[in-house]
């Protein structure tokens, strides 16, 4: 458990520039679906019956939107700009629908900087094996603020 460990804080916002990309690759499997639905609680068979599955439009199960936009908030909260880093806006969109075991590439690149409001844009794209876009969108994140030393007035409101 991380409580009482000291994390490394992700770049501050004047550390990061435009241009700047992050690449990954997701494999979905069925230990992370199944992990989903059981913390959500989550029974829509579009998501695991595919006997239900293969009577839609669709032929077979599908992965939640809410779990792959879990995947792209975790790379924001990993990589880019790290720990200490969160999302204050996000406009994802599913054009296609992601099956269970794709592998899905990630390309997550900075677009603008906003000093005043301490924030910076991102743009996700995503495909799967066949190159087709998954999710695409934008995201308003606010990177980690610098963090002034704790001083013994600080602590007293503990």
């Amino acid at each position: 458990m991380l409580l009482g460990k000291k994390r490394k804080i992700g770049r501050k916002l004047k550390e990061i520039k435009v241009g700047e990309k992050l690449e990954l690759s997701e494999k979905i499997e069925d230990k992370d679906l199944l992990l989903y639905l059981g913390l959500t609680d989550d029974a829509n068979p579009i998501y695991i019956q595919h006997d239900y599955a293969s009577q839609t439009p669709l032929k077979k199960p599908i992965v939640p939107s809410v779990m792959l936009t879990g995947i792209v908030t975790s790379a924001v909260s990993k990589y880019l700009p790290g720990p200490g880093s969160h999302i204050v806006h996000q406009d994802l969109s599913f054009p296609k629908p992601v099956y269970h075991y794709a592998t899905l590439n990630f390309l997550f690149e900075i677009i603008d900087i906003h000093e005043k409001e301490h924030t910076i844009e991102i743009v996700v794209h995503a495909t799967n094996e066949s190159n087709e876009t998954v999710i695409k969108g934008k995201l308003t994140v606010c990177p980690p603020h610098r963090l002034e030393p704790v001083e013994s007035i600080t602590l007293e409101n503990f």
